[in-house]
């Protein structure tokens, strides 16, 4: 064998083993081989005192595989590591040299973005070293996950039974519980509107109060609404009419965090399942040329960024489609937190529209693909134009405002339309000075909401926009927290097809337990703190043990005056005798919920 190639996916195997030829066998990690061990000191497998040294140990499902790649690696005369382009990749990549003795030195670590014809031979025409910045970034952050995970976990559970706690998963629940309190805390404000109906040549509008004698209108009770009612019963004069007109420019391509979020108020699809479909996209689909093909670019990303190639392509198919009033500029923006580390997620080929490759996908992949693809196409397109109308109705001092738009070109909306909700509402024909009488003048009785709780959508936006976690950990954290027990995403009523998160008792406690003993890192500010030291970390401008140091050196402290001064919640009693031992039954929480236990387990 002249050329081995291990990657993480047996899927992604098969549309890269299509692209490289026969001196090349592409063969699979499964992901990664490794994991800390669960020995040593408290079962970190992390030596704290000798400069937080990990050891590691081949995972047991993992054995077999690892032992196939040994010997497949002795054949080779070369092999390369071509793992996912991310950290965990980079650390996957690393795993597979330590274990594989290769030298992490060489120039045998391929990545690329997207896994297309092209895309793959040029990497591999252009193979690296593994990146170590990225090695020990990933490492630290394990190695903080494990700390945390592991000493808060035992504390919780010993104390409050609570299951678990993780640097971001906790912020995340912190999230939720915290917004939960507003809504119980929230006192609602009574406050009225008054609303008129018009009609002109059959064409029915609305007008709401907006002024009372030039000032903001707001009626406090029914007594002052009634007022405002009883000096609107005459015509109504067109004070101002005004015409304008807008620009709605494309949103930009989708980078991790939006695409989760649109496709669940699009799709209705999970976190998770988002991207367990994209996953399948970008390693590849056989779509009828003999065999797979990469469909997507990389799903895990935080960068708008979009290839000149991409870029030169969807100008010339929009030129050619829909003509150069559509054609719209590039642009970009990346937020402080994000890595840049790829590009956008987008369709490899804009020749591969979703309506020719439809018949080889299934509904959901189809649905997701369409999705994507008229995201980026529409990303370069022109801005739509609205013609805005704004009439002024008033009597006695009171001004009602009636509101119309029309689009007057559809710009990007002619790819992307599927998914906008804007609709036209024509005003009919007015002139200043005209008199109109009104067909109805209601008002009507209101009360201010509180804050809505937590869509996933909503969560995975805040979560960005706080710099907690990274595309790869949105899915994850979110369904952790619903498998802990500590919320559940339930329709927030009958009527309503939205789901939103709803902490339990549990989750409750377990944040408020936090926030007394922990509240000085499990916050959002510590966490995207420390999101940022990972950062740096990967980019070598950060040492990696003292960065871990100084973590321990604010953790340990705290863990242990909650060890001694967090009260212990007793157990709820059943009311009914062991029949084993006579002693007192208990409830406890377990994987599959709660169950009946003797209060002297495990004795």
């Amino acid at each position: 064998m002249k050329n081995l190639v291990i990657v993480e996916s047996p899927s992604k195997s098969k549309t890269i083993g299509k692209y490289l030829g026969s001196d090349f066998e592409v063969v699979s990690s499964k992901g990664h081989i490794r994991d800390l061990a669960i020995k040593g000191k408290d079962g970190l497998g992390v030596d704290v005192e000798n400069g937080f040294t990990p050891t590691y140990e081949i995972s047991k499902d993992k054995r077999d595989v690892v032992k196939q790649l040994k010997e497949e690696a002795k054949k080779a005369d070369k092999v390369y590591l071509s793992t996912d382009p991310d950290r965990e990749g980079e650390a996957i990549a690393w795993h597979l040299a330590q274990e594989l003795d290769l030298p992490t030195d060489a120039d045998n670590r391929v990545a690329f973005h997207e896994i297309t014809h092209d895309a793959v031979l040029d990497a591999f025409n252009h193979p690296r070293a593994i990146d170590m910045g990225l090695v020990r970034s990933q490492e630290t952050r394990r190695i903080l996950d494990r700390i945390i995970g592991f000493k808060l976990s035992k504390l919780l559970h010993s104390k409050i039974q609570s299951k678990s706690a993780g640097r971001v998963q906790s912020v995340a629940l912190k999230l939720i519980v915290e917004r939960e309190k507003e809504i119980k805390a929230f006192i609602p404000v009574e406050y009225w509107t008054l609303d008129a109906k018009f009609s002109k040549e059959s064409k029915e509008f609305q007008a709401h109060l907006s002024k009372i004698d030039g000032a903001k209108a707001e009626l406090h009770n029914q007594e002052e609404a009634e007022k405002a009612f009883a000096a609107c019963q005459g015509s109504f004069t067109v004070t101002s009419i005004q015409q304008t007109e807008g620009r709605r420019n494309a949103k930009l391509a989708f980078i991790t965090s939006t695409l989760q979020q649109e496709a669940s108020t699009k799709l209705s699809y999970s976190a998770k399942r988002t991207m367990s479909i994209a996953q399948r996209l970008y390693e590849g689909i056989d779509i009828g040329r003999g065999g797979q093909e990469g469909l997507i670019t990389y799903m895990r990303t935080d960068s708008t960024r979009l290839s000149d190639v991409f870029i030169q392509s969807a100008h010339d198919l929009i030129l050619k489609e829909y003509g150069k009033e559509y054609m719209g500029g590039y642009r970009v923006k990346n937020d402080a937190n994000s890595q840049d580390a790829h590009e956008a997620i987008r369709p490899t080929s804009l020749n591969n529209t979703p309506e020719k490759i439809r018949t080889y996908l299934s509904p959901e992949q189809y649905k997701l693909y369409k999705l994507i693809y008229a995201r980026a196409l529409a990303s370069l397109m022109a801005p739509a134009r609205v013609a805005s109308q704004t009439v002024i109705l008033s009597q006695n001092g009171y001004d009602f405002t009636a509101n119309g738009s029309r689009q007057v070109f559809d710009g990007y909306l002619k790819v992307y339309g599927d998914y906008d909700s804007s609709k036209d509402v024509i005003l009919p024909v007015l002139k200043e000075k005209e008199m109109i009488d009104a067909e109805e003048v209601k008002p009507n009785q209101h009360f201010t909401e509180p804050p809505a709780r937590y869509t996933e959508a909503k969560l995975i936006k805040d979560m960005e926009e706080d710099g907690i976690g990274r595309p790869s950990t949105y899915a994850m954290i979110i369904d952790t927290i619903q498998a802990r027990g500590y919320a559940a995403l339930e329709r927030a009523s009958e009527s309503s097809k939205t789901k939103v998160f709803f902490p339990s008792e549990q989750g409750i406690l377990t944040v408020e337990k936090l926030d007394e003993f922990f509240s000085s890192i499990i916050n959002v500010r510590y966490t995207a703190e420390m999101e940022h030291e990972l950062d740096e970390i990967a980019e070598g401008n950060r040492n990696n043990t003292d960065a871990l140091l100084q973590f321990w050196n604010k953790f340990t402290p705290l863990l242990d005056a909650a060890y001694a001064n967090m009260e212990k919640k007793e157990l709820e009693k059943v009311g009914e005798k062991c029949p084993e031992c006579g002693g007192e039954l208990v409830y406890r929480n377990g994987r599959f919920g709660k169950f009946i236990s003797c209060s002297n387990f495990p004795k």
